[in-house]
């Protein structure tokens, strides 16, 4: 049970408390977004800009705090999922503000995982394969996710996530409909990829995703996740 953005129902998402909160509420991960500011530091926030404040990415780390006090830096949304596997999501689209075209923010991201000894409990994911590959340049050891758009064949989504080495697939749990959940699950079982769907709060389709053998659910409501799960051990995908 992965808290999407931390518990993001009970909390400010991509916030300490949320991060807080989905220890709480017993999530086995927490996922985030990982994006730059003017002066490179590493910030956790889902979009590129903040209402009222513009891009992140032409603010400094010193004027994000007085703007959006709310927005952690890497370093202590780390620090607040203590006890708790991550996946820190690498947010860098051609499309927005903040494209970083040379992956300097996943190989810096990468640098922090090796560097301090997170690869056990870390997995990097991205919707951006480039971000991916510059991860596992730069240590093959740390974990990859490949998250996939709801248009993407979940089965299609698996085989790439594999051909890339990574060692798990994140569809939109749109993409799992019909058959293709069993698909799927099949395809990751033979290719050794968890198959992992993004963002599932509906208590019937989380059980549903469970029964069919997804490895992992995203959830905005780890609580409820975990009442239609049982209690669960939690175990890391690909570990």
């Amino acid at each position: 049970m992965i808290a999407h953005r931390g518990a993001s129902r009970a909390a400010r998402e991509n916030t300490l408390e949320a991060f807080r909160k989905a220890r709480a509420l017993r999530a086995d991960a927490v996922e985030f977004d990982v994006r730059r500011t003017a002066d490179g530091a590493l910030v956790v926030h889902h979009d590129p800009t903040i209402s009222g404040i513009g891009p992140i990415v032409e603010r400094s780390l010193a004027e994000l705090r007085d703007a959006a006090p709310w927005v952690p830096t890497l370093e202590a949304a780390v620090e607040a999922c203590d006890g708790m596997w991550l996946n820190i999501e690498v947010k860098n689209l051609p499309i927005d503000p903040d494209w970083d075209a040379d992956e300097a923010v996943a190989t810096r991201v990468a640098g922090m995982v090796a560097g301090d000894g997170l690869a056990s409990r870390v997995v990097v994911s991205s919707f951006n394969p480039g971000a991916l590959r510059a991860v596992r340049e730069f240590d093959a050891a740390i974990a990859t996710a490949l998250l996939t758009v709801p248009s993407m064949d979940a089965v299609a989504a698996v085989e790439a996530a594999a051909d890339a080495g990574h060692v798990a697939s994140h569809p939109a749990a749109a993409s799992l409909g019909g058959g293709r959940l069993a698909a799927a699950v099949d395809r990751g079982h033979q290719l050794e990829v968890a198959v992992v769907p993004w963002t599932v709060d509906d208590p019937d389709e989380i059980a549903r995703l469970a029964a069919g053998g997804v490895a992992g659910i995203i959830t905005n409501v780890p609580d409820v996740a975990r009442r239609v799960l049982g209690s669960g051990n939690g175990h890391h995908q690909g570990h």
